[in-house]
């Protein structure tokens, strides 16, 4: 059925189209209206669910940690200082393997208060155990819900999934969009079942003390199942491809045949810097892009493989965040991934903060900045503070302040 959908309507069709029967949240701008929207169709027979009324994000979590763990499927959405306030059941919901899913409406954290577009909310709980997965479309939104139950309920992962939106741009903005027949998405997806939940007549113990004897096991545990989410992702992402027809992949390159730059980015930054890369193409200039839909589990590999395939010399990576004091969070994992593997150029821009619009013409100049520029920059792109840039500050943190 094709239907005209914000990305919040998005994903409220998402977790209805799952089957999630238990659905806790609380209202927070730019999120609000997935769960008013589930909310209504609840409150009319639309959706079978059980909607909780919390009263706050940190109640939100522990509700759902508490459905999959009785056995049922859970799903709630935040943003921004929701997800802070829900820092502490996040460790809970990874450490306890329930496969929650919960898009968060990427917002800018406070203060001054800001309710626009930024990914540091996200990024901050990027070692809290679960994956994260980036959103360039509506589509793709409604879409990724329900890839990342199949995803998270594998037996191999058990590990809960962020879906990240940016705020504003998807999540309030309309497309058309293929809602996928119910019965489509039930063939697809099989009912919930996790290994061990709470019963009467078989009692366990869930989150008790442990001994430090103990403890590192259970962390390394969640470490090689984020191990080895990534070849799931890859796998569940090519049996969505065979059922509906539309094909993802961890990362997903753009015109990079013969590039010899290319920029890097997430979420909706790259339909912008699509059309900034047909634009120079036109004009003989060989660029591309890499649109990163993982964030957790790193793809690091499959760019390295990637940069080497297409003979890429020169990268510029593109942040709606920052690391205060050191790398931005997407370069500072690209650098990484590269180290020791190749001599590919790679330099950071931090862009786009508290909803500052991207444009073309910025994803032309990154590029142009690129090719002239030289190794191992993070500049912050687009200041209107005279005289200021990531130069500035890289001398400065080296031979102190005039």
């Amino acid at each position: 059925m094709r239907m005209i959908l914000t990305g919040n309507y998005c994903a409220a069709h998402g977790a209805k189209l799952s089957r999630a029967k238990v659905v806790a949240a609380y209202p927070i701008t730019p999120q609000t209206t997935i769960v008013e929207k589930i909310a209504s169709m609840v409150a009319t027979g639309e959706y079978d669910a059980q909607y909780v009324p919390v009263e706050s994000e940190h109640s939100a979590m522990a509700a759902c940690i508490a459905a999959e763990m009785a056995g049922s499927r859970a799903f709630t959405a935040t943003s921004s200082h929701g997800l802070a306030y829900m820092h502490e059941m996040l460790h809970w919901a990874s450490g306890q393997r329930v496969p929650v899913v919960m898009p968060v409406v990427n917002r800018a954290i406070g203060p001054p208060w800001n309710i626009w577009v930024e990914h540091t909310d996200a990024l901050s709980q990027r070692d809290t155990g679960w994956m994260q997965i980036f959103c360039e479309s509506n589509q793709e939104l409604l879409d990724t819900v329900i890839m990342a139950y199949k995803i998270a309920e594998d037996r191999r992962v058990l590990l809960p999934a962020m879906i990240n939106v940016d705020a504003f741009y998807l999540s309030h903005t309309l497309e058309n969009v293929d809602v996928p027949d119910q019965d489509k998405v039930d063939s697809f997806l099989p009912p919930y079942s996790i290994p061990f939940k709470l019963d009467v007549d078989d009692p366990l113990g869930f989150g008790h003390l442990i001994m430090p004897d103990g403890w590192m096991e259970l962390r390394w545990e969640i470490e090689r199942s984020m191990v080895r989410a990534r070849k799931v992702i890859e796998e569940v992402q090519t049996e969505f491809n065979e059922v509906f027809g539309r094909s993802y992949s961890s990362i997903e390159p753009y015109r990079c045949e013969g590039a010899e730059r290319v920029v890097v980015g997430m979420g909706t930054m790259t339909s912008t810097a699509k059309d900034a890369i047909d634009a120079l193409r036109r004009k003989g200039e060989r660029v591309g892009l890499i649109k990163m839909r993982t964030f957790r589990p790193f793809p690091g590999d499959e760019i390295v493989q990637l940069l080497d395939r297409e003979g890429i010399e020169r990268v510029g990576v593109m942040d709606r965040s920052t690391s205060f004091g050191s790398d931005s969070p997407l370069y500072g994992e690209i650098k990484s991934a590269l180290y020791g593997r190749s001599d590919v150029m790679i330099n950071g821009y931090v862009i786009g903060l508290g909803g500052r619009e991207i444009k073309v013409d910025d994803v032309a100049s990154i590029l142009k900045d690129l090719e002239v520029g030289e190794r191992g920059r993070v500049k912050w792109w687009g200041l209107k503070i005279e005289g200021e840039s990531g130069d500035e500050m890289k001398s400065e943190a080296k031979h102190g302040p005039d």
